[in-house]
């Protein structure tokens, strides 16, 4: 997206050197990275940097209102709010594709949002790794706001972690060494010292929650939560007895499940910007737009791509037997704007924002991208592909 960075990077390029790199990345934690890494960053200048901010910030306003809450009571599926809901969102990011629109300018569209943890501790290690193989210049940084490394990890681990001692918080997810974010969770446990503790290990006495360590019953006070309650869903019946989440516990969230599904695709057909593509609830849509081609259907109870209709046909829409859990939304066209040694690949950007206790909005803290030469940006859809999969965005100062 910045051509002479582009062309340098391409031109000083080699396999031995991306080999290399991911060796390196591969060494903290052996194994533990499954999804493909891309072979570059992402460079992005200060003109698209700024519409990016722009729309970031048009969309904080709309979860910083006061109605936000009423606006989004029923974004709830039955049975799955959970008591004692944090007054704010300490985690959300914020997904746009880099698109072209109909004069050819590039713009960022949003294509999702999520008021949930992503690769927050991953994104402090990655990088660092990235910058002891390739040359960055000193005027991009992957983080915003004035962070570096070190006061990126001090600030999450007060967020995460906060006054209390460190073995009363744990980072809580289905089968964590199964699933193909784990880096993530480890690279959090490096940096704050929380232990990344099962589902199914948790011990639930009256409202208290424990869990074992050494031998030891510690008693649960702050959950780092990654348990995706869709995905809970999906697979409670091969998990056993568990604690049910949705009970009255005693103990604090970070972030507060609600907040999956207030700040979501349940969402997007509230927000009115340029840069969001508008989207409709499929129940309240009385007539369906010309050119279904020109429009993408979404279940609102999915991530990860699943369920996702890019070609929708009108059996499509005849098939929905709950219209109430679907939107439809205008199709964006991505930008193929990152040159590659074949194809030019297309990008996503993940904005990821904190919002730390007492403070009035949300900020921006730092980012990771995704670049894919599939119809679907995410690596499940590019596995035969080179130059895709993930990476990091370095934005101009």
């Amino acid at each position: 997206m910045v051509p002479l960075l582009r062309k340098a990077f391409n031109e000083n390029f080699s396999a031995a050197k991306y080999e290399a790199f991911l060796k390196d990345l591969h060494s903290l934690h052996p194994g533990d990275i499954e999804f493909r890494i891309c072979e570059t960053p992402v460079f992005v200048d200060k003109g698209f940097t700024q519409k990016v901010m722009e729309a970031c910030e048009a969309i904080v306003d709309v979860i910083c209102d006061p109605a936000f809450s009423a606006l989004t009571e029923k974004s709830f599926p039955a049975g799955e709010k959970v008591p004692n809901e944090a007054k704010i969102a300490h985690m959300i990011s914020f997904d746009f594709g880099v698109c072209i629109n109909d004069n050819g300018d590039l713009e960022p569209q949003l294509i999702e949002m999520q008021g949930f943890p992503t690769m927050y501790g991953f994104q402090a290690y990655y990088p660092e790794v990235v910058e002891r193989h390739f040359p960055i210049p000193s005027n991009y940084s992957h983080y915003f706001n004035g962070y570096n490394k070190q006061s990126y990890i001090t600030m999450l681990r007060n967020l995460i972690v906060g006054n209390l001692p460190v073995e009363n918080v744990i980072l809580l997810e289905i089968k964590p060494e199964e699933q193909k974010t784990r880096i993530d969770f480890y690279c959090t446990k490096d940096y704050t010292g929380i232990e990344v503790v099962c589902l199914t290990k948790l011990i639930q006495e009256g409202k208290k929650l424990y869990y074992l360590k050494d031998e030891r019953k510690i008693e649960i006070k702050r959950i780092y939560n990654r348990i995706i309650f869709d995905d809970l869903k999906a697979n409670k019946a091969t998990l056993g007895d568990v604690v049910d989440l949705t009970q009255d516990l005693e103990v604090e969230w970070m972030p507060h499940p609600n907040w999956f599904y207030r700040i979501s695709k349940y969402t997007l057909p509230f927000i009115n910007h340029p840069y969001v593509p508008q989207t409709f609830f499929l129940n309240e849509v009385k007539e369906l737009p010309d050119g279904l081609e020109n429009y993408v259907l979404k279940p609102l109870f999915s991530y990860a791509g699943q369920g996702v209709k890019i070609d929708i046909t009108q059996e499509d829409i005849d098939a929905i037997d709950d219209p109430e859990n679907f939107i439809i939304q205008r199709k964006v066209k991505y930008a193929e704007v990152i040159q590659t040694p074949d194809d030019p690949a297309k990008v996503e950007l993940r904005m990821m924002y904190v919002w730390l206790d007492g403070d009035a909005r949300p900020h921006l803290a730092t980012n990771l991208a995704r670049m894919s030469k599939g119809k679907m940006i995410g690596v499940r859809y590019n596995q035969d592909k080179v130059w895709v999969g993930g990476t990091v965005a370095y934005f101009e100062q």
